[in-house]
């Protein structure tokens, strides 16, 4: 198993200087000694913010906005992979990873947050 955060935008991660996501599954992988690649998923695009959109609209929002990066799909093909984030609230970006891992032949996907906020759980 492999592990990978969910990653920001890169205009996102130049303001804020972090990615908490990173940092959450950097921490585990050291702890599991199970492999790391903080840039094995990437955003295509800034998503609108989520903040007042529906379920439904959410999950549109992220629609093909994360994707493997193109030299590290070889990293993925045929294995199992934990993607990390630090908080769940409909689980859109979470879904949108989970896509993008199985387009790049992931043989299996699991989740991993810090937080749940029940309001679309």
């Amino acid at each position: 198993m492999i592990i990978a955060p969910v990653p920001l935008h890169r205009k996102r991660l130049f303001l804020r200087r972090f990615n908490q996501a990173t940092l959450l599954s950097q921490a585990l992988a050291e702890q599991t000694e199970l492999e790391f690649y903080p840039d094995l998923l990437f955003r295509t695009r800034k998503k609108r913010l989520q903040r007042g959109l529906s379920r439904e609209k959410r999950f549109l929002n992220l629609a093909g906005a994360v994707w493997v990066t193109r030299n590290r799909s070889h990293l993925i093909a045929n294995r199992s992979c934990l993607i990390v984030d630090d908080v769940m609230t409909s689980g859109a970006t979470l879904s949108a990873c989970s896509k993008a891992c199985f387009v790049a032949a992931a043989s299996k996907v699991n989740v991993l947050t810090l937080v749940q906020i029940a309001r679309y759980a």
